[in-house]
């Protein structure tokens, strides 16, 4: 555990993100860590663990401090987890400090307890033969050519540099291409923005001969453009104003978004969703989280809402959570047991959500969990219905 640092958990600018499992623990050798539940993180740089409950526990593993890998797998006559075990290089003296200063262990222990196990282990065997994290270097040229030394060197150098030339303009080039595009595009969407007002100004106002099925029409016609007049900084100021008057117009396109797809959306669906309706006023995923903070504050009908193990959704706030809790409690009895996959189908939501749904009225008491090679299944609680 001596080899791990702490870390914010991003990315670095050439560090690429390769697979993740959740529900893994560490172990310092043969000892357990505090470390108990958490999501690894493999990356072609690192290998990084956050924490489940305390995002903010954040710990890195640089991927060329790993010597040897191998798997460790369960009898058949205990309950332990499959793990994979790390042979690690000495301790960097000059390493950013982590959870230990010391360890008596050159090795460490990954327990996978929601499995995952197999192909975690071979993504990481891939990474380590490709050893991506390494920088472009020039080849050292043998001994028996030493009076070519220097020369080999500036060859490969001035090679380098002149690819690396090329790859610029050819990217400034496309680069300018793609701007020469939007601009033609932005150009044409503000001649839709114009339609879609005066079409909507007709309406209101009743101008010429509509007829009410050419209103009907009309108003199908501006649903499917998105929103009209979408909240903007340069419209609304920056800050706290625009954040709030960014929230009122969410507020007013996700009700009934909700309303169709069980009041509740990963805040992933509600970003794509939102910017799909905005049209070329996209956002970002700063100002969508900073906007949906302020649901609350202004209350709103929709709020936002993060379970523990770190998804985030946006729901409305008419829904009630024992409702939800007693709904999955009375499913899972019908059918005797269910797994998050059939009951999403059951419940008309994702894998994601209806699985955060059981782990909800889990957590409350009312269904228990069974683990097993053959995935996760929940059924309902008895010991609490006895008594």
């Amino acid at each position: 555990m001596d080899r791990f640092s702490w870390s914010n958990g991003l990315l670095e600018i050439d560090e690429t993100l390769v697979v993740q499992q959740r529900g893994v623990r560490l172990y310092d050798g043969n000892d357990k860590s505090g470390f108990d539940s958490g999501i690894l993180i493999l990356t072609t740089h690192r290998l990084i663990w956050r924490d489940s409950k305390n995002m903010e526990c954040v710990l890195s593993l640089p991927l060329r401090l790993i010597k040897l890998i191998d798997e460790e797998q369960p009898s058949i006559f205990s309950n332990s987890s499959p793990k994979i075990v790390l042979h690690l290089e000495k301790a960097l003296p000059e390493r950013i400090p982590g959870p230990l200063a010391t360890s008596q262990y050159d090795y460490i222990r990954l327990s996978f307890r929601e499995y995952g196990n197999a192909p975690f282990f071979r993504h990481l065997s891939e990474e380590l033969e490709n050893r991506r994290w390494e920088a472009v270097s020039t080849p050292s040229p043998s001994t028996s050519l030493k009076g070519c030394q220097r020369h080999v060197k500036a060859v490969g150098i001035v090679g380098i540099e002149r690819k690396l030339e090329e790859k610029r303009k050819e990217t400034d080039k496309h680069i300018s291409e793609a701007f020469e595009d939007l601009s033609k595009l932005m150009e044409k969407a503000k001649e839709m923005v114009d339609l879609s007002k005066s079409i909507a100004s007709k309406i209101r106002e009743k101008q010429g001969d509509i007829t009410d099925d050419e209103t009907v029409q009309f108003k199908s016609y501006l649903l499917s453009l998105g929103v009209a007049d979408p909240v903007t900084r340069a419209s609304h100021g920056t800050g706290a104003a625009f954040h709030q008057e960014l929230a009122r117009q969410l507020s007013t396109i996700l009700e009934s978004l909700l309303q169709e797809c069980g009041g509740i959306m990963v805040l992933t669906d509600v970003y794509c969703r939102v910017n799909r309706a905005r049209g070329m006023e996209l956002l970002s995923p700063e100002d969508l989280l900073n906007a949906c903070k302020q649901f609350e504050p202004l209350n709103l009908p929709v709020r936002l809402r993060m379970f523990d193990s770190g998804v985030s959704v946006v729901q409305l706030h008419s829904q009630n959570e024992e409702e939800m809790i007693s709904s999955a409690t009375e499913q899972v009895k019908n059918a005797d047991s269910v797994t998050a996959e059939e009951f999403s189908k059951v419940v008309g939501l994702s894998v994601l959500l209806a699985k955060e749904r059981l782990l909800l009225a889990e957590k409350a008491g009312r269904l228990c969990r069974d683990d097993s090679v053959e995935g996760l299944r929940f059924f309902p609680n008895r010991f609490v219905e006895q008594n």
